[in-house]
């Protein structure tokens, strides 16, 4: 991926990154599905997306970034090994299960202590997470029990004008959600 992500100075991913800062939900592409993202921050905004799926907060949530770096006080916890086993895999399509360390809201962990990480490939998702300026929340954008959608119509279809924004792009030519890794384990969850 470029180090330069063109996409976190387009305006429209500007302009969902300001949304998102303000409390907003957001779909954009990732490298499978489409995700929704939001501040994993801000609890009502969490609320919000997990309300929107109709998901359980216990299962937690993804957090994507751009670069490793935006993961800084969770990464730099970890053993030497570990933090290897990371850069070997990031950015790419490798969520990976990390202790929490109490640094982690409990509506991101959900009912775990840890939490899922991803440095994403995608340019979209990376650039979103450089135009906000922090891990962004993702998930699939599709209520429960609906297939993930695969484009920015299906995505209008499953949430109407419930959503604040709704990125440009395309998803990425994988065709599974990214592969899910116990960090301490080294067993793969999915």
């Amino acid at each position: 991926m470029s180090t330069t992500f063109p996409w976190s100075t387009n305006p429209r991913i500007q302009r969902a990154a300001q949304r998102m800062r303000a409390g907003g939900v957001v779909a954009y592409p990732t490298e499978a599905v489409w995700g929704l993202g939001c501040d994993p921050n801000n609890a009502e905004a969490v609320a919000r997306l997990l309300a929107l799926k109709s998901r359980p907060w216990e299962k937690g949530l993804i957090l994507v970034a751009a670069r490793i770096e935006q993961f800084a006080p969770l990464v730099e916890r970890l053993d030497r090994g570990m933090q290897q086993q990371l850069q070997e895999t990031w950015p790419g399509p490798v969520t990976w299960l990390v202790p929490t360390a109490g640094l982690v809201p409990e509506w991101i962990s959900g009912r775990f202590d840890s939490v899922a990480l991803r440095v994403t490939d995608h340019p979209v998702a990376a650039g979103l997470s450089l135009a906000f300026g922090g891990p962004i929340v993702s998930t699939s954008a599709n209520p429960a029990g609906k297939p993930s959608a695969r484009n920015a119509l299906e995505v209008r279809r499953y949430f109407k004008d419930r959503l604040d924004d709704v990125t440009p792009g395309r998803v990425g030519n994988r065709t599974q959600p990214s592969q899910i890794r116990d960090l301490i384990t080294g067993d793969i969850l999915r």
